[in-house]
């Protein structure tokens, strides 16, 4: 795709969640009826105008789909619209600031520029600062931490990683400044790809049923509500247009919709643009020179349609908006390329909301 060519629209985004199209009844799954049962009813005034209005939004999906690229792309669109973002990687290895051309930051939450903040959550720093919270002594989560017989106890509990590495994330969700405005207006989540990424999102709801009434149980009351309020919390899946990534997509759709946790959109990464109308490959010349031309034509007609087909599929294995993004081709993969699949996402977007309210001069 060209730079100065915009986004093509893409089909199946409903108006009442902000998107400039409207799902084509075909386009909904056979195996989904109306009436299907499934937890997640989002009221229509309930329903946020825009996905980016959510506190949360999680990308997850088969690995090698692009995450951090759909993940590191919405943190430029929500900086357009003013917003102040937190963008958590799970056990990464410091991606997407990589992307944006930026230093690694680890385990520290750092603002890496204006308005845009990074941290990797890994659950051995974010065991240190839960203990923090709840004993208020460094000394006393030392001494607990450090002692082997703790340490191997701690490791034994079921779920506990998952358990402080979602805390860790839903705690600067809900983290608030001395006004009482939320530190973060969006915090955006790359997370594990779809089987650990969905045991991070149920593992609050799972472990709250085995634990006895407490301070714990209380702190996976919230969590699980806050991951499975749709006017908060989106879970977006990323997908190639591939016979695999399709078939897990559809398959985590549906493992979504049976765990109640509300859905946003599917983005469709790395989408190949038909570039000839039907017949036009035949007017090249049929010379040697032109040779290397014709073949290297025909086959990205050949990706483009196959391409088309796996669209297809996928609009009908899932009940979510699809957002195309362009396949692009370079050296390497930087922050050029993420703005274009950030703009792409805009294209296909409506109108941006009200940009929050702006923040007191020298903050920092």
């Amino acid at each position: 795709m060209k730079k100065s060519d915009p986004a093509p629209p893409a089909a199946g985004l409903p108006e009442e969640d902000g998107f400039a199209g409207r799902r084509a009844e075909a386009d909904r799954p056979k195996h989904l009826p109306e009436e299907d049962g499934f937890a997640v009813r989002e009221a229509e005034a309930d329903r946020p105008k825009h996905l980016i209005d959510r506190r949360l939004l999680v990308q997850t999906g088969k690995g090698g789909v692009g995450k951090s690229s759909v993940t590191a792309a919405l943190a430029l669109l929500a900086l357009r619209r003013g917003k102040r973002v937190l963008v958590c990687e799970v056990n990464g290895d410091d991606r997407i600031p990589a992307l944006l051309g930026l230093p690694a930051v680890g385990t520290r939450l750092v603002e890496v520029r204006p308005r845009l903040f990074c941290v990797n959550v890994r659950p051995h720093e974010a065991m240190i600062e839960y203990g923090l919270m709840k004993l208020h002594s460094s000394a006393l989560v030392g001494a607990v931490l450090e002692n082997r017989v703790m340490r191997y106890f701690l490791q034994a509990l079921p779920s506990l990683a998952e358990v402080v590495t979602t805390g860790k994330i839903l705690f600067h969700v809900r983290e608030r400044e001395k006004n009482g405005r939320p530190r973060f207006d969006l915090v955006l989540v790359d997370a594990p790809a779809t089987g650990h990424g969905l045991a991070l999102l149920q593992v609050p709801r799972t472990v709250m049923g085995t634990v006895p009434p407490g301070p714990l149980k209380e702190d996976l009351r919230w969590m699980a509500e806050l991951l499975e309020d749709p006017r908060e919390t989106a879970i977006n899946v990323v997908a190639l247009p591939e016979e695999l990534p399709i078939q897990e997509t559809v398959e985590l759709d549906v493992a979504l919709r049976k765990a109640g946790l509300p859905r946003g959109v599917c983005f469709l990464n790395g989408v190949w643009p038909s570039r000839f109308a039907e017949g036009e490959l035949s007017l090249l010349p049929d010379e040697p020179f032109w040779k290397p031309v014709r073949e290297t034509a025909r086959r990205m007609q050949v990706r483009a349609a196959l391409c088309a087909e796996e669209r297809a599929r996928l609009a009908a294995g899932v009940d979510m908006p699809l957002l195309e993004l362009p396949q692009l081709f370079g050296d390497r993969f930087a922050e050029e390329a993420v703005e274009i699949l950030s703009r792409a996402i805009e294209a296909q977007m409506g109108p941006p909301a009200e940009a929050p309210p702006a923040r007191a001069e020298g903050r920092p």
